[in-house]
């Protein structure tokens, strides 16, 4: 190849990882992971179709055509599926791998399966036929819940719907079809009660946390388009979500050639593996890389440690930007680009010649002050208006000093409080209507009735909610049994309204106590150490909600914080009645990550007495 022609090269990959960052920039779609060789013939056929040639132009047109999104994405994600691919395949799974696998898991306790690529469902849907044959019909209805996840939103639409042409049924026997589906039209729909126990949702495996403590999980012919280190990746995330002893079913062109630590060969044939017993919890971890040169071998391991660190600060869920002691932009995430119409372009540029600077608050006298003072500024809800609709934002002015003292650096991040701005205010409106409320409770007993069976219908609904929310799918799980309860619940709550006029009152002292305290990671103990609230911040950090820990003793509770480490603490600050902290635990946040939390404890006078511990995680470990 001549100068030139390199050249050319290298200028066309360039190109191309440009339209990739656009693409994920726009949609949210990473194709970063994938195969630059087949990758780019798929662009390139697309650009074909519409008569462009090169990238540049291509990312014009995107620009300007949101259907042309559509068009390129069914272009990349080729949903080649069909029910019980690869019998014989199938045929070792549900004879051999099934009944080994049903045997492990006790009777009362779920079956979870994971079908990860599903394109337009038959995999899923393959699933539920083979569990159901294997368990019995009402068995599978209680026990087996399988999830079904894809990138392509067309596809997950097709999947939900779970109609079928015959064409598409001939891979099934006719006893199958006529026990499973049933026709309506020209198609044919797979059975309603089977069908709820299939969540559908879209989900990325080179992005996205996988569900866990799976017992199967299927990923077949999708690893093959990924390239080396993102197949990594995506094998590290499966190891975690898969529990000890879990199937893994691949595709017959993908295998597992170093993984033999963490995975046995069930049947190589087949390419089904099963996760060996060992350590559960964090992800499997990538040894430096090495590289030799004539000196012998090096580690470079702090290249990769920066770019990860810039890639975690890119990636934060809030709003940063960061400027240097000049008062110029060094950083800007990308929830900053995007929340306040920031570019690349404007890092390098003076802060005070950016809208954000004073707008929807002065924020250069803030910085000037916080670098005075050296300490951190806080300006709590600031009203910032969006058109029509007002937003509120609570802004953190933080100074950096280097190893000297000097002051080097601020930084600058936005909280969106809207919610629990709003809340508040609701909160006080709805205190204000309980009285009278009260009184119309009465006159609820007949609508109730028919809001049982309303809710009844609304559970599907829900399921269907929880598939296409990425952050909420193990939250929304237990959603359908929540709601059997709370109908018991509502048609005793009448009666019970009756006697509990005097209750009210303490009931209202509590909430105000409760409402009016931090809002951040917050539990309230009553005097008998059962949690008696736990706010949003507890749910972000320990992954628990608020229904799953209420009432319950505290100390008997499994989540990421050794609650036992606390014991003293709390018992220390019953007994004195004074605040006490910080106690800096070693700890797991929701997503398994290893953190140092501090814990604070108070007492509590509202309800009987108690006390509330206030944990966050260490900001030396969130600087990190």
């Amino acid at each position: 190849m001549t100068e030139p022609e390199k050249d050319g090269s290298s200028a066309s990959d360039e190109a191309l990882e440009d339209l990739l960052v656009f693409i994920r920039e726009a949609r949210g779609f990473d194709f970063t992971g994938y195969k630059r060789s087949t990758l780019g013939r798929r662009i390139h056929k697309r650009m074909a179709d519409v008569g462009i040639a090169s990238y540049g132009d291509y990312q014009d047109l995107l620009e300007t055509s949101a259907d042309e999104f559509g068009a390129l994405f069914n272009t990349i994600l080729i949903n080649v599926t069909s029910f019980f691919r690869d019998p014989d395949a199938w045929t070792f799974l549900q004879r051999e791998v099934v009944p080994e696998l049903l045997a492990d898991i006790p009777s009362d306790q779920e079956v979870r399966v994971w079908s990860a690529g599903c394109s337009s469902g038959e995999e899923a849907y393959s699933l539920a036929i083979m569990f159901a044959e294997a368990l019995g019909l009402e068995e599978c209805l209680r026990r087996v819940k399988i999830y079904a996840t894809d990138v392509d939103e067309e596809a997950l639409r097709e999947a939900r719907s779970g109609l079928y042409p015959a064409k598409s049924l001939e891979p099934l026997s006719s006893e199958l079809r006529e026990k499973y589906f049933e026709q309506n039209g020209a198609q044919f729909s797979f059975r309603p009660d089977l069908r709820r126990r299939v969540i559908f949702g879209r989900h990325d495996i080179t992005r996205d946390a996988p569900i866990s403590r799976l017992d199967l999980l299927i990923c077949r012919n999708t690893l093959m388009y990924f390239n080396v280190e993102a197949q990594t990746q995506i094998v590290d995330r499966f190891h975690f979500a898969l529990r000890q002893g879990g199937f893994l079913f691949l595709g017959k062109a993908e295998m597992l050639l170093n993984d033999a630590e963490r995975f046995e060969v069930a049947d190589m044939r087949q390419r089904i593996f099963r996760r060996r017993s060992g350590e559960a919890g964090l992800p499997y971890q990538p040894a430096p890389l090495k590289v030799r040169t004539g000196t012998g071998v090096e580690l470079h391991s702090v290249a990769r440690t920066r770019q990860l660190r810039d890639l975690v600060l890119d990636a934060g869920p809030t709003p940063s930007i960061a400027i240097d002691g000049d008062g110029v932009v060094v950083v800007i995430n990308s929830q900053a680009r995007i929340q306040f119409g920031l570019t690349a372009g404007d890092i390098g540029r003076p802060f005070q010649d950016l809208e954000i600077s004073y707008r929807p608050v002065e924020l250069r006298s803030l910085i000037d002050q916080s670098t005075h003072e050296r300490r951190t500024l806080r300006v709590n809800r600031v009203e910032r208006r969006l058109g029509e609709e007002v937003q509120y934002v609570d802004i953190l002015i933080q100074p950096l000093t280097g190893p000297s003292g000097l002051h080097i650096a601020t930084t600058i991040s936005f909280t969106d409080v809207t919610v629990a701005t709003e809340l508040k205010a609701e909160v006080k409106r709805v205190r204000e209507d309980l009285e009278t409320a009260y009184e119309e409770l009465q006159s609820t007993n007949e609508e109730l009735e028919t809001t049982n069976e309303e809710l009844q219908s609304s559970i599907e609904e829900l399921e269907t909610t929880n598939e296409e929310l990425q952050s909420t799918n193990e939250e929304l799980e237990t959603t359908n049994e929540e709601l059997q309860s709370g109908n018991e619940e509502l048609e005793t709550m009448n009666d019970e309204m009756r006697i509990r006029s005097e209750e009210l009152d303490e009931t209202r002292a509590f909430l105000e106590a409760v409402l009016t305290s931090i809002a951040a990671g917050v539990v309230v103990l009553d005097s008998d150490l059962k949690v008696k609230s736990w706010n949003r911040g507890a749910v972000d950090l320990w992954g628990l909600r608020s229904d799953e820990v209420l009432d319950e003793f505290f100390f008997g509770l499994d989540f990421g914080l050794p609650t036992d480490v606390l014991q003293p603490l709390v018992r220390e600050c019953l007994k004195t009645r004074k605040r006490s902290g910080p106690v800096g635990v070693q700890a797991l946040s929701r997503i398994g990550r290893a953190i140092t939390c501090d814990v604070f404890c108070s007492p509590f006078d509202g309800h009987n007495g108690g006390v509330v511990l206030m944990m966050e995680e260490s900001r030396t470990d969130t600087s990190e």
